[in-house]
């Protein structure tokens, strides 16, 4: 059937429906375990956690997310060279829903840190090649493109919305492990789904690797990757024998990982003879909105992190005689984007070539972003550290915060392919990623200095420092135009 002929669903391709589904039982699955993983991991052993300290759980919670988007580098590749996207997916989603069970077992912190390390490799492998399996359900002129794409986004976000208000339910009110078997549970659904419509209604090119490796090149690949883990090997070894290997330890060298990794790749952008001088051009540009980005990801990727510990210890839970889990919280970040996409999405069709340049968007999406720390100031301000406030202070930082994610988020992943070197435009698609996965790695550090007793400091510098940013980004914004050569 020819791309443009298929209108099964809603008008769209019918493989549109197998793949936001399957979106939409992934996200469900992660963002209801990440909703209550902070809280089984500080919660003490009697009330069913493992009785982590604060700090360390924080610091925990921030590296993972780090960690799930420095993996989406690998999916790209083995789907491309390996085995193709639908393979790559449903593998993906395999890893996901092992690591789910795996954490829905009592088996304390052996089972949490392989749990995290399997959602890693899971999500590293489905996440990147949803999207590409969807833009490739599409000629490059079908005008269906952007709507199929907001379908998925919506899939996503619904999947978001739900699964805090279950999971966290299930995980907070009976039983941890109840709430991460649920998670496992949705993943599940989503790759039976996935797997018996998938085969009718997904592209076939998808079915192979586009760019296969090539006879000899295997081999290659595999002493690389060999020499690669024996390096990680030998390195924990000697941290280990010399009694320096430790959980902080581990941390410290992601978050290196995550900052290096897209300081070799602007490197490597800059320096290939493969770039033009006017795409070098556009590079530079880019290196400001991605800094912006990660300092707007270090305060939104605090939501699960600052926000949901202030939700349990410093939030007055009970309503009319019910109690609300504090992972209920964790919705109002989806929620908001839902509420708030149309209104974007009619804005900018409505001013048109009037509407501001990306640096410009940029500069208020980090505007509101400081803005939703500061709002955290005001209840600490009238009550103090040590009072129960009122929930709505929370959904008013939440509020704030998600204006700020879709005049960046969107933006971002738009001026990203614009800006991109002919050359490099997958793994400039690749930075995107990064700047959050840099963004959770340097807050793996900094909520280590967020405690009750200066939380007022805490978000009036951060979210201080975050303004002032931005004030900084407008007075380079006209030099940023003029690097981009052309492209708003």
């Amino acid at each position: 059937m020819n791309k443009k002929d298929d209108t099964a669903f809603f008008g769209q391709p019918r493989g549109l429906a197998t793949l936001s589904f399957t979106e939409f039982w992934e996200r469900f699955s992660y963002y209801g375990m990440k909703a209550i993983l902070l809280y089984y991991m500080y919660f003490a052993v009697s009330k069913g956690g493992l009785g982590m300290d604060r700090a360390t759980a924080m610091s925990v919670t921030a590296i993972y997310g780090s960690l799930v988007f420095l993996s989406s580098i690998i999916g790209g590749f083995v789907a491309d060279r390996i085995w193709g996207g639908h393979r790559t997916v449903f593998v993906g989603g395999v890893f996901i829903m092992f690591g789910h069970i795996v954490l829905a077992l009592p088996f304390g912190e052996a089972a949490l840190f392989t749990s995290i390390a399997l959602i890693v490799i899971g999500t590293g492998l489905l996440k990147p090649n949803i999207s590409e399996m969807v833009g490739g359900l599409y000629k490059e002129d079908d005008v269906r493109r952007d709507s199929g794409f907001s379908i998925l986004v919506m899939g996503i976000n619904l999947g978001s919305f739900i699964a805090p208000l279950l999971v966290g339910w299930l995980g907070q009110r009976v039983n941890f492990h109840l709430g991460f078997s649920l998670a496992a549970v949705g993943m599940a659904i989503g790759l039976l789904f996935y797997w018996f419509d998938g085969n009718r209604s997904l592209n076939k090119d998808d079915f192979k690797a586009p760019d296969p490796l090539q006879p000899g090149e295997g081999a290659a690949l595999a002493v690389k990757i060999g020499l690669g883990v024996l390096a990680v090997a030998v390195v924990f070894g000697i941290m280990g024998f010399t009694g320096h290997l430790s959980l902080k330890m581990v941390i410290n060298i992601i978050t290196f990982v995550a900052v290096f990794l897209p300081i070799a790749y602007f490197v490597m952008f800059l320096t290939s003879k493969k770039v033009s001088t006017v795409e070098r051009s556009r590079v530079w540009a880019y290196i400001p909105l991605f800094l912006a980005a990660v300092i707007f990801w270090a305060i939104e990727e605090q939501g699960s992190v600052v926000l949901a510990m202030f939700a349990q210890n410093q939030t007055r839970l009970s309503l009319m005689g019910f109690t609300i889990p504090a992972s209920w919280f964790q919705s109002l970040n989806p929620l908001f984007i839902i509420l708030y996409t149309p209104f974007f999405a009619r804005l900018w069709m409505k001013l048109g070539k009037r509407q501001p340049s990306s640096p410009k968007k940029f500069t208020y999406g980090l505007i509101f972003a400081g803005l939703s720390f500061i709002v955290m100031m005001i209840p600490l301000g009238l009550f103090g550290a040590h009072t129960l406030v009122s929930p709505l202070w929370l959904v008013l930082s939440w509020a704030v915060v998600e204006i700020g994610e879709l005049l960046i988020s969107p933006v971002g992943l738009s001026v990203t392919t614009k800006l991109a070197p002919r050359a490099y435009r997958s793994q400039m698609m690749s930075m995107w990623f990064l700047s959050d996965a840099a963004a959770q790695a340097f807050n793996a550090q900094l909520v280590k200095l967020y405690t009750p007793d200066n939380e007022f400091l805490y978000f009036g510098i951060v979210g201080g420092v975050t303004v002032l940013l931005a004030v900084l980004l407008i007075f380079i914004t006209p030099r940023i135009e003029k690097l981009m050569a052309g492209v708003n």
